[in-house]
Order: structure tokens, then C-alpha cells, then sequence
């Protein structure tokens, strides 16, 4: 029962390009139980999964996300290869073998995630527990609670954790996900004794990963999923 959950931040980000499709392929192989990703919405209302607000770090392009369009942000190439994935794409790559963590950016994009998710329920036969909607935006969670309040949401914090732990309750969310490093052994067990699960961020280095495991945390997000 006290299997802790192997998260793959931005796919497997250790060993492929963040947020790719091979990334996020590479991420199952090394079997992940969920990936984590990140969402923006294009110009044209299409939901990019990059996690800046512009192209220009991570593509050879330049530019801010929402300000162009599916073709455009098409054009780009990440490592001068790969294409910036929809979420669709990626959500057809995973078809059900992990749950996926879509972490909002911001509220732009809440309702269209909110009705792609549905889209895969209804159509596609996905369930509920293979999506978990987080973000540090907590407007955007709640604009998620009340389109579809059987949608998980995960509380994304690098703060406060009293804070989140208060508006985790007040949300009725399923999980906190804290920066590892505010995490203590007496915080975790007083989360996780209000129902809510934890999944910290972003766990790499090898002592980091067993001090983590030694709180019983509920899953953790890193780049290294060998070494969970």
C-alpha cells in the first residue's frame, strides 16, 4: 500500500528535452506512474505544453506563447529537432499508461483544459484518477473546482505551506505539492492525516530522494526517475 508514486517532472528532463513527446515517452519506459507538464494557450486558443511564457529558452525560436499561434509555435524546434507537443498529442501518446499532472501556468488556459480532460472521460474512455490539474495560480484551480468539481487539483506551493494546507482544505484538493525543501517529517503526516496526498518537488539528488522517502511522501516529481 505504501508505494510512493514515481512522477516525471516535465517527462523524464534528466535524460530527453523537457517537455517533449520523447521526453514523456522516455518518462513510461522508465516507469512512471504519472508525468508532470505544463500548459499555455496560443493565440489561437490551441493548449501548448511549455513551461515558460515564451519560446526562447527552450526552442530557436522567439516569441511569448500566447501571442502565436499553433502553426507558428509548430515552426519552432526544441534541440533542433523535436516540435513543441498540444496536449492532445501528448495525452494520445500516454493513452492511459500514467495519470498526467497538468500544471496551469495561469487562468487562460483553465476552462480549455478543463473541457479536453471531459473530452477524454467522455470520449476516449479515460477516468478522472488519470489527470491532476496543479499551478501556484490558486485563482485558476478554483476556476477548475467550479467548471468540474471532479476533477483532481493539486496545490502547487514554494512558500507558505500553512497557507496552502489551509486553501488545500478549503478546496477539498487531492494533493499539496510543496517544494521539497519545506517539507518536514511532522508536516507531511499532518497533511496527508487531512486526506490530502504530497507530492513534493523537484527531487533529484539521491539524499534528497531518500530523506523524501523516509517522510512517506505520497509521490515524488523529479527529473531522475531511475533513482526513485
Amino acid at each position: 500500500m505504501n508505494k510512493i508514486l514515481k512522477i516525471g517532472h516535465r517527462g523524464a528532463k534528466g535524460y530527453e528535452p523537457e517537455n517533449t513527446l520523447v521526453s514523456f515517452e522516455k518518462a513510461l519506459q522508465m516507469g512512471a506512474d504519472g508525468i508532470e507538464l505544463d500548459v499555455h494557450l496560443s493565440v489561437d486558443g490551441h493548449l501548448i505544453v511549455i513551461h515558460d511564457e515564451t519560446v526562447d529558452r527552450t526552442t530557436n525560436g522567439k516569441g511569448v506563447v500566447n501571442q502565436l499561434t499553433l502553426q507558428e509555435l509548430k515552426a519552432f524546434r526544441i534541440n533542433d529537432t523535436y516540435e513543441i507537443p498540444t496536449l492532445e498529442e501528448v495525452l494520445d501518446l500516454v493513452n492511459q499508461r500514467c495519470f498526467v499532472n497538468i500544471e496551469l501556468k495561469n487562468q487562460d488556459a483553465a476552462e480549455k483544459v478543463v473541457q479536453l480532460i471531459e473530452h477524454y472521460i467522455t470520449v476516449k474512455n479515460w477516468t478522472h484518477a488519470h489527470f491532476i490539474v496543479s499551478s501556484f495560480d490558486w485563482n485558476a484551480l478554483q476556476q477548475v473546482r467550479f467548471l468540474n468539481d471532479e476533477i483532481q487539483i493539486g496545490v502547487l506551493t514554494e512558500t507558505d505551506l500553512d497557507l496552502a494546507i489551509s486553501f488545500a482544505r478549503f478546496m477539498k484538493a487531492e494533493a499539496l505539492h510543496p517544494d521539497f525543501q519545506l517539507l518536514t517529517n511532522e508536516y507531511t503526516a499532518k497533511i496527508q492525516e487531512k486526506g490530502i496526498l504530497v507530492f513534493p518537488w523537484t527531487v533529484n539528488e539521491t539524499d534528497d530522494i531518500q530523506k523524501m522517502k523516509s517522510f512517506k511522501v505520497d509521490g515524488i516529481i523529479t527529473d531522475f526517475l531511475d533513482r526513485v
